[in-house]
């Protein structure tokens, strides 16, 4: 996200871009005619017309929220990992002594 908005950066009067058509996964080449101003999208269908610097400002304390995030949620995911590995481990044993008695039995009756 925040590369892309280094426009004011090129001093281009038209800088060639992709659109977004209709919430599809299809886009079509466009041109910026106005790199001063740009429409980013904050979310929900919402939609805020503001300046190159503005954009890269917004822009930057997305990511920075973002980060901050995935940083809090982080331990949480490793202990949930961590615990999902113990029961595939156990569930493995489980299945390990179902197939030896199994075969036990088997040979019992034969």
């Amino acid at each position: 996200m925040a590369q892309s908005i280094n426009i004011t950066e090129l001093n281009l009067p038209q800088l060639e871009m992709l659109k977004n058509q209709l919430d599809q996964v299809m886009y079509v080449p466009g041109k910026l005619h106005d790199v001063e101003h740009v429409l980013i999208d904050v979310g929900t269908g919402y939609y805020v017309e503001k300046t190159a610097e503005d954009a890269k400002d917004f822009f930057k304390r997305k990511i920075d929220f973002l980060t901050k995030q995935m940083e809090k949620i982080q331990p949480a995911l490793q202990e949930k990992h961590a615990m999902k590995q113990a029961v595939m481990e156990m569930m493995s044993q489980k299945i390990q002594q179902l197939t030896a008695l199994g075969a036990a039995q088997a040979t019992a009756k034969a």
